[in-house]
C-alpha cells in the first residue's frame, strides 16, 4: 500500500523539466478513473470543473467543504497521487489557508495549486508560506504549485508582464512553492524564458492551438495541465445531445458514448 508521503514524493519526482507530467484535470471519481485508465501518472482536479459540477461558478463560488469532500472522492477513486486546485485557498487570511491545507491533507491529497488571484504578491507569498508550514507540521511533503495570473488576466502593461511574473514567481518559490504555474502563455519564446528565469518546475496550461506535449518538453516545461478543458468538452457533449433530441427528436449525438457496462465497471473500481 503506497503511503501518502510516498505519493507526495512521487508527485515531486514526476516534475522533470523536459519530461513533463501531463495532467488531464478531473472533477469527480468517474473522470478521475477514466484519466487514470488512459495512462496518467498523477491526477489533478481543476477548480472550475469541480465548481461547475457542484452548481457554483469558478472563482470563489464553491464552498470549501464541498470542494474538499469532492477531492476526497477523487483520492479514494484512484491509486495515483492526487493534487487539488484550491483557487487561492478558500480563506481570507494566511492562517486560514493553513487550515485549508491541513484539511486537504486529511483527504489524502499530496499536491495543491494556490493562485495569487486578487492578492498582492506579498500576500500571496505569505499564503504559500502558510501552506508550506501546515504541510511540514503534518509531516507530508506536499507539492505546492504557486500560480500567477499576470498573463491570464493581462495585468499591467504588456511589455512589463514577463518581469512582473518572474518577480512574483521567485517570491513564491522563496516562500515555499515547489513549482510555479503560469496560465495564459502559449508563445514558445516566453515559455522558454520563464523556464530559464525561475528556479522551479514550470507548469503551463494547454489548450487547442498551443504547442504539443513534445514541443513543450523541448522548451523545458515540467508540468502540463488541461485545466477545465475536459469538463468543457464533456458538458458540450451533453448540450449537443440535449439540443438535438429537443429540436429534432433524433439521437445521433449519443453515438460514440461509453457503454453502460463500461461505466458501471468503472464505478465499481
Amino acid at each position: 500500500m503506497t503511503t501518502q508521503r510516498e505519493k507526495a514524493r512521487l508527485l515531486k519526482e514526476l516534475h522533470r523539466p523536459g519530461e513533463p507530467v501531463v495532467l488531464a484535470n478531473v472533477w469527480d471519481a468517474a473522470s478521475a478513473r477514466l484519466v487514470a485508465a488512459a495512462g496518467a501518472k498523477a491526477v489533478a482536479t481543476a477548480s472550475a470543473s469541480v465548481s461547475w459540477s457542484l452548481g457554483s461558478p469558478d472563482g470563489g463560488g464553491a464552498d470549501r467543504e464541498q470542494v474538499l469532500a469532492r477531492t476526497a472522492e477523487v483520492v479514494r477513486s484512484v491509486a495515483l497521487p492526487v493534487t487539488a486546485d484550491l483557487e487561492s485557498g478558500y480563506a481570507d487570511t494566511a492562517a486560514g489557508v493553513g487550515e485549508t491545507i491541513a484539511a486537504l491533507l486529511a483527504t489524502g491529497a499530496v499536491g495543491v495549486n494556490l493562485e495569487d488571484a486578487e492578492y498582492t504578491p506579498e500576500q500571496a507569498a505569505e499564503r504559500i508560506a502558510a501552506a508550506r508550514a501546515a504541510a511540514d507540521a503534518a509531516g507530508v511533503p506536499l507539492f505546492v504549485n504557486g500560480r500567477t495570473d499576470v498573463f491570464l488576466h493581462g495585468l499591467g502593461e504588456p511589455e512589463g508582464r514577463f518581469d512582473e511574473a518572474v518577480r512574483r514567481l521567485r517570491m513564491y518559490v522563496e516562500a515555499g512553492a515547489d513549482g510555479v504555474f503560469v496560465p495564459g502563455i502559449a508563445d514558445p519564446e516566453v515559455i522558454a524564458a520563464l523556464v530559464a528565469a525561475v528556479p522551479a518546475p514550470l507548469n503551463v496550461l494547454a489548450a487547442p492551438g498551443f504547442p504539443s506535449v513534445a514541443e513543450l518538453a523541448k522548451l523545458g516545461v515540467a508540468r502540463i495541465s488541461l485545466g477545465p478543458g475536459l469538463a468543457k468538452a464533456a458538458y458540450a457533449a451533453v448540450r449537443r445531445a440535449a439540443e438535438e433530441v429537443y429540436a429534432s427528436g433524433t439521437y445521433t449525438s449519443l453515438d460514440g458514448g461509453l457503454t453502460y457496462q463500461e461505466l458501471n465497471a468503472l464505478s465499481a473500481g
